[in-house]
């Protein structure tokens, strides 16, 4: 069976860059096999963060995870592959990196800091629909 080539966004947040792990990160993605596109450092501002999060207005971690967001740089990453939305997602492991399992990027290197907002270090897109959205805002 053969599966189209699929792009995905993956984001270092600021806590992954403060942490210098973006290099790790990095390793562990070509490690698996997906290729890099596009990179870039940015500093988002609330306009495009209100987009990303869009879907969660409202909700009471909103606030503080677009603070959160905006409080240091992040790293924009298109990276392509087969299944590369479900593959990034297995390796960053589940949002809660208490529970996620040893070998993942959240497994091996997040624990909760008992912030109003989780600091997980790693976003990737849940779907093709995502994706598409997604790198047309972080990377226009």
């Amino acid at each position: 069976m053969t599966t189209a080539i699929e792009e995905t966004l993956v984001l270092v947040k600021p806590d992954g860059v403060a942490r210098n792990l973006t290099g790790e990160i990095l390793r562990r993605i070509e490690a698996k096999g997906y290729s890099l596109i596009d990179i870039r450092m940015v500093q988002p501002d609330r306009e495009i963060l209100a987009k990303h999060y869009a879907e969660h207005e409202g909700k009471p971690f909103y606030e503080p995870l677009v603070e959160f967001m905006q409080s240091g740089p992040v790293v924009a990453m298109r990276v392509a592959g087969n299944r590369v939305i479900e593959g990034f997602r297995v390796l960053a492991g589940t949002t809660d990196p208490t529970t996620a399992a040893p070998g993942t990027i959240r497994g091996d290197f997040g624990r909760d800091w008992g912030l109003k907002v989780q600091q997980n270090l790693v976003h990737g897109s849940d779907s093709v629909e995502s994706s598409a959205r997604e790198l047309a805002l972080w990377f226009a």
